[in-house]
């Protein structure tokens, strides 16, 4: 009998081992994939069209187009990357409005050699200025892809390719797999190659249809997670109300453990900073990332300061700045998420979009600089900063200053999850009492430490 017992305490110790590990792998599963989710933008993507237009003796000529979907991420200078891997032997004869890095060993072939025989090849898009005689429609970019909010014109890029040693017909032809995408770097993962139905084209006087002769779809999804390893924005926060500046969280994006090591961060007291953050380098050279040295080492600062109170309005102000000596940001955007976007009255200086990822609930906003005016963050300096100011209309059933409701949920920075400081840090909202006396201090006072804030950080 003790034995029957032993063996069932055994197996029932097993089970349970056995149940555990498999919580945990559905948990590990279940985190990552929640990683890779945007909940703001839950079916934003990249998808690849791949359209096979013609036949040739030997293979096909097709049109590859990328389409940014994604509500607010766009994909900087240097551009796009695309690497796959072809499925049989095939060659890479011509390509307009594109190019591969590499050539390959095409010494098997005699006369016009092919312009890559790599069977996993790296196409990169052709630069501004490219001759008429090697675009097409989309092409020639460098790369750059706007997001789908800001101007969807510019959110797509095209290229095409002719390909040898490959099928001849829609049977015949073998997909390539193996798609990775970097926009400029890591965070994409794209699924297979998948058929579908051929693309049909309208002409431009509409009174006839032409269609691809086979196409495939791929599609890309973002990860910050997979993107980098640390953040890449933090949030600070004040208030007319109360004198607290709460800045960012400390090493929000990483800590001064070594500040020796090469690219930490630099003090911008260093004597001959204009040497040191672009010394002499060989052409092509590619210098790493160097930031100014602070508390959180973020490259990028959000600061959210509510500026004044009015009968049926208040108003914020936003600041952005740029903590990265050697890294601009062109076409940059902000996405903010608090209950009161649903009622602005006005914004100043940047260009403004409600997202609404969800039926009937409208309480993100997009927000980017005007073109020509403020639509470029130059690197840190004095010129490293963007600001505007948002006029809210209250909503009397729901507006409040107490428990840090004015401040936002949640702020995004070209895509990128920010830090937010913890919320018992938050400015509260100082007792009856104490509010006329400090109506005096933030009239008088607060701007002069806003500005201390900002030259100090």
């Amino acid at each position: 009998m003790e034995s029957f017992i032993s063996r069932s305490t055994s197996t029932v110790s097993k089970l349970s081992f056995l149940a555990v590990w498999i919580v945990f792998l559905i948990s590990s599963s279940s985190f990552t994939s929640s990683e890779a989710y945007d909940a703001l933008d839950p079916e934003g993507n990249i998808t690849m069209k791949w359209d096979v237009m013609s036949w040739t003796p030997d293979g096909y000529v097709a049109v590859v187009t990328m389409f940014n979907f994604q509500k607010y991420r766009h994909i900087p200078s240097p551009g796009w990357t695309l690497n796959w891997k072809w499925a049989k032997k095939e060659v890479i004869w011509s390509m307009v409005g594109a190019q591969t890095t590499e050539q390959g060993d095409c010494s098997k072939y005699k006369g016009n050699l092919p312009h890559c025989c790599k069977k996993d090849p790296t196409v990169v898009d052709l630069l501004p200025g490219t001759p008429y005689n090697q675009q097409i429609a989309n092409c020639c970019k460098g790369g750059v892809m706007s997001s789908w909010v800001q101007d969807p014109g510019l959110a797509a890029s095209s290229f095409q390719i002719s390909v040898g040693a490959a099928g001849t017909t829609n049977k015949t032809v073998r997909v390539p797999r193996n798609f990775t995408l970097m926009g400029p770097g890591p965070g994409y993962t794209c699924g297979p190659a998948k058929i579908v139905r051929p693309t049909k084209f309208v002409t431009t006087d509409t009174r006839r249809t032409t269609q691809a002769m086979m196409t495939w779809n791929i599609t890309c999804t973002y990860s910050q997670f997979l993107a980098q390893r640390t953040p890449t924005c933090c949030v600070s926060l004040s208030s007319f109300y109360n004198e607290t500046i709460v800045g960012c969280p400390t090493c929000a994006c990483g800590c001064q453990n070594n500040k020796t090591e090469s690219g930490a961060c630099l003090d911008p007291d260093t004597p001959h900073l204009a040497s040191v953050v672009s010394p002499p380098t060989k052409k092509g050279t590619i210098l790493p990332p160097l930031v100014q040295c602070t508390r959180h080492l973020c490259p990028i600062r959000v600061h959210w300061h509510v500026k004044q109170n009015y009968k049926e309005y208040w108003r914020v102000k936003i600041t952005i700045t740029n903590f990265n000596y050697r890294l601009n940001y062109s076409q940059w955007n902000l996405v903010a998420q608090h209950p009161n976007l649903d009622n602005i009255t006005q914004i100043f200086s940047f260009n403004y979009e409600s997202l609404s990822p969800y039926a009937g609930l409208n309480d993100t906003a997009m927000l980017w600089g005007m073109k020509f005016y403020n639509d470029f963050l130059s690197e840190a300096g004095p010129l490293g900063n963007v600001q505007s100011e948002i006029l809210f209309r209250k909503d009397q059933s729901t507006f409040t200053f107490e428990k840090g409701w004015a401040f936002p949920r949640r702020i995004y920075f070209n895509g990128d999850n920010c830090v937010m400081p913890p919320p018992d840090t938050y400015p509260f909202l100082p007792s009856s009492g104490f509010r006329t006396q400090f109506s005096v201090f933030s009239s008088v006072f607060l701007p002069l430490l806003l500005v201390l804030f900002f030259l100090s950080t």
